[in-house]
């Protein structure tokens, strides 16, 4: 079972998460928090695996909490909840070690679906709000660093690099295949070998690559 341990100053929201996430069979919600403090202390206090942390909260915020989590809880994976309003506050996390970021009106579907990468060890980033952080990322690039990312990808073939210009768009791999007529499955397949060509550890890595070269544009 994967323990969630959620974090957020609404209870409808917290319990809006409980309600999708124990819907699923391999995931429990073991404790709810709703400030930084006391997602900190039950952290502490119990293994959790990941922990869905709200960003505007009294007593606590999550960038503070964040760094305190990291040192109490090193084996949890932090999803960060935010909003379209809040992308300087991602970018801040993204750097201090959360797992990624989740909109709070993401479909009960991509909650679950974060919470597993998390768990899994990857980082999640909710597809509708990647090609904001990565254009946010990349607005200041030098042309050096463009060349160099250029000849980074001169490894790959025609459809991989046309499976990464949609990664730095911020599609799924649904999404993807959807567009260029491929199953999910072989997607995630190019992805994977992207993935190793590049030396990239994540998607986030690759579309940030991607966007570097100007891939796409």
């Amino acid at each position: 079972m994967i323990k969630v341990l959620v974090t957020d100053d609404e209870p409808l929201i917290r319990a809006g998460i409980r309600m999708i996430l124990t819907s699923a069979d391999d995931i429990d919600v073991v404790a709810e928090a709703a400030n930084g403090r006391e997602a900190i202390e039950l952290a502490r206090a119990q293994r959790v695996d990941v922990v869905l942390l709200d960003i505007q909260m009294p007593v606590m915020d999550g960038l503070t909490a964040l760094a305190e989590l990291r040192r109490v809880a090193p084996d949890a994976r932090v999803l960060i909840l935010t909003t379209f309003g809040e992308q300087q506050n991602v970018l801040r996390a993204l750097a201090d070690g959360s797992a990624g970021f989740l909109l709070k009106d993401s479909a009960p579907a991509e909650l679950m679906r974060a919470v597993r990468a998390a768990a899994a060890g990857d980082a999640y980033l909710s597809p509708g709000a990647t090609r904001h952080v990565v254009d946010s990322l990349a607005s200041g690039q030098s042309v050096r660093r463009a060349e160099q990312a250029r000849r980074r990808l001169e490894t790959l073939s025609d459809r991989e690099l046309e499976v990464l210009a949609l990664l730095g768009e911020g599609l799924s791999n649904a999404d993807a295949g959807q567009r260029i007529h491929m199953s999910e499955a072989t997607v995630k397949t190019y992805v994977s070998r992207i993935l190793a060509k590049l030396g990239c550890e994540n998607r986030v890595q690759a579309a940030l690559l991607a966007r570097d070269a100007g891939l796409g544009t």
